[in-house]
């Protein structure tokens, strides 16, 4: 396969999630992606939810196309072995509590002085610098800070979450985009590597609309609104008659008038005073009230039948198993059939986005512990003896 990013050498530190799944994007787009790894007990996600025969499918799923090194980094031959594939490196990705790397003679000043084209992509809590760089975070701190728990949960229920680690994946988005920017610069000629540093609750707090300038302009504090859509009506989730939900996004001029129509309310489709959003918006309750009482005397599959004729958006509220049979999620490839170690297959998430020319591709699933290490040890210029020897000290495995 051979990638967009096919050339590119990402040398991953990091573990769990926000680090390793922007190694795994550029993985999946054609980079030769390297993960050091602690000998004996590896990324700590292999362990995590569900397992298969003792390895964890989302181990498989977010370290796809991974080649796997074991290195002890706490070993002198460790640390100089990390140096060296950071010399030969486009990128390093990491997730370490800031100063964590510089303890080990592996920080930004030593490996930009190797190899001044570097790209260090740091993921931390709260950044590199600031009064809090040194205090531990992960994503669900990340989501509470930079405001999302906040706004997130019904009006009379405490703050709640998304049921995934959404910040760490937000973190991991922009910790990509931040390299493919210094990548872009670096192999333009129009300068060295650079950081990328990147921290869990900027990665949230930068989706975050107006939050900010309503609150100071206005005095507005946006909090939870359930299935609604602040300030932009009408927009919600409503019931159906089979026990079901459907999202409902009515809100542009003409589509509001098109769901009117269809919900056999005319009055309100035609009333001037609800033409545009603002005023939609004041009659939020009544809409909403309108639309309820006409999908609470439906199925769902009506419903939808209904709303697609007239060009409404809207949809169900997809569950795994409504994910893992929809038509369209075949067509496009989002669910691809991986052999896992033993000849067991397991539907996993297809490659986003959609490149016409050079799209990314699945080539192998997870990694077992150190399965690459001879290999990148060799790439390095190593022979067996040294290779053995380093074994023999504990250094890799």
């Amino acid at each position: 396969m051979e990638g967009p990013l096919s050339g590119i050498r990402v040398v991953e530190l990091g573990t769990l999630i926000a680090a390793p799944f922007a190694a795994r994007l550029f993985a999946e787009f054609g980079a030769d992606v390297i993960k050091v790894e602690q000998p004996g007990i590896g990324d700590p996600l292999r362990k995590w939810r569900k397992l298969h025969q003792g390895t964890s499918l989302w181990w498989y799923l977010q370290s796809r196309n991974k080649k796997s090194i074991a290195i002890d980094l706490k070993s002198s031959d460790g640390r100089a072995l990390a140096r060296r594939l950071a010399a030969r490196a486009d990128v390093v990705i990491e997730n370490f509590k800031p100063g964590t790397l510089e303890k080990l003679g592996l920080g930004w000043d030593v490996l930009s002085a190797l190899n001044p084209d570097l790209t260090m992509v740091r993921i931390s809590g709260y950044g590199q610098t600031g009064p809090y760089r040194d205090r531990s975070g992960f994503g669900a701190i990340g989501e509470a800070m930079g405001g999302l728990r906040f706004t997130t949960g019904e009006p009379e229920s405490p703050p709640a979450r998304v049921g995934i680690s959404i910040g760490d994946s937000l973190a991991s988005l922009h910790g990509v985009i931040g390299a493919l920017m210094s990548l872009l610069r670096v192999k333009t000629g129009q300068g060295k590597g650079q950081i990328v540093d990147v921290s869990l609750y900027e990665s949230v707090f930068n989706l975050m609309e107006s939050l900010v300038p309503e609150y100071d302009l206005m005095g507005h504090i946006r909090t939870r609104t359930g299935g609604a859509l602040p300030g932009i009506s009408p927009s919600n989730t409503y019931p159906s008659s089979d026990g079901r939900h459907v999202v409902i996004a009515g809100n542009s001029d003409a589509i509001f008038k098109r769901l009117m129509r269809v919900i056999e309310r005319p009055d309100l489709g035609e009333d001037p005073t609800l033409g545009n959003n603002d005023g939609r918006v004041r009659r939020n309750a009544v809409l909403d009230a309108a639309i309820s009482v006409w999908t609470s005397q439906r199925t769902i599959d009506e419903i939808l039948s209904r709303l697609d004729a007239a060009d409404v958006p809207a949809a169900r509220i997809y569950s795994v198993a409504d994910i893992v049979k929809d038509p369209h999620y075949a067509a496009r490839d989002m669910i691809l059939p991986t052999e896992l170690p033993g000849g067991v297959t397991v539907k996993m998430p297809g490659i986003a986005p959609k490149l016409s020319d050079t799209p990314g591709g699945v080539r192998w699933p997870g990694p077992t512990l150190g399965q690459h290490t001879d290999e990148v040890l060799q790439s390095l210029g190593l022979d067996e003896t040294d290779i053995v020897q380093l074994r023999r000290s504990g250094a890799v495995q």
